[in-house]
């Protein structure tokens, strides 16, 4: 990934070289770049959005080039978590808040309070988010009011990660504790826990289509759950030599990136007569993804 430089030294931003997009270098330096490190983005056919340390979003116009938009202010501390759909923007930051943003001019809607440690992961389902906390509890919030609606507590310790079923009926966290929660987000009852990892979870990834969840942890290793009665589906170990900080899955993968700096692939459909079929149907959405995951809070 080159980095361009210039008569002023290196500039402060990467370009990236896509055939699929066919991007060119930028003519100079942007007006608007990140000056701290990029934590976290989210992306889609028209837009990206990153989070950083340096407290703010930046919107990115995918189809002009990956030109930047607009940056977005109000964290105080820097936004571990970003995600969007068609209509708003959610930033989560270390500084115990999460502020939802209108997706078409940047303006701030409202700024949600009650965490009372970082707000390591938030997740959107239409006029509703749910987010997660070092403080041990994942909230859930009416984007309408910018109201706390329901809370769901851990036994122990912070929270690290959480997902949202599309049906918005289901939410999933995990974290310091070790055990992956699952919870009904209509009467904020305790469904069950999920156990087996021994160390942080740092990551999940609902494949609501197929019933299943994957997890990563900082044992190492990725697991992977049937969503329907909490069994372990399978056990991944030994791929990587440090933490695991993100899994993803689709109908046949899983992708897994750790801090050994590794990219860890697991094809189940490899040499299986067939399996090409299925890729024009079952198309995986990966479009999200955190980096510099070493600054999870708790």
């Amino acid at each position: 990934m080159p980095k361009m430089t210039g008569g002023d030294g290196p500039r402060p931003f990467t370009v990236i070289f896509s055939q699929q997009f066919k991007l060119e270098p930028y003519a100079g330096k942007p007006d608007i770049y990140h000056v701290g490190s990029i934590l976290c983005l989210q992306y889609d056919d028209e837009l990206m959005v990153t989070g950083s340390s340096d407290c703010t979003c930046i919107m990115w116009d995918i189809k002009a080039n990956w030109k930047p938009i607009r940056r977005v202010r109000y964290h105080t501390a820097g936004v571990l978590d970003v995600c969007f759909d068609q209509k708003h923007i959610v930033s989560c930051s270390k500084d115990t808040t999460v502020c939802l943003w209108d997706r078409e001019n940047g303006e701030l809607i409202h700024r949600l309070s009650g965490h009372r440690g970082p707000v390591n992961a938030v997740q959107l389902r239409g006029n509703l988010a749910v987010s997660a906390s070092g403080d041990g509890i994942a909230k859930l919030w009416n984007l309408v009011s910018g109201h706390c609606i329901k809370e769901f507590p851990s036994k122990d310790r912070g929270m690290a990660c959480v997902e949202f079923s599309p049906d918005s009926l289901t939410i999933f966290a995990g974290g310091n504790d070790q055990v992956i929660y699952q919870f009904d987000a209509s009467t904020g009852e305790l469904i069950r826990e999920m156990s087996g990892h021994h160390g942080l979870v740092r990551s999940l990834y609902l494949d609501s289509a197929n019933g299943r969840l994957v997890s990563g942890s900082y044992d190492n290793t990725v697991r992977a759950y049937d969503i329907r009665n909490g069994h372990p589906i399978i056990h991944l170990t030994k791929w990587t030599a440090s933490w695991i900080l993100s899994a993803k899955l689709d109908y046949r993968r899983i992708i897994a990136t750790s801090q050994d700096s590794r990219i860890v692939i697991i094809d189940f459909g490899f040499d299986l007569p067939g399996t090409d079929r299925l890729e024009h149907r079952l198309r995986p959405t990966l479009g999200s993804m955190t980096a510099g995951m070493g600054r999870l809070r708790k």
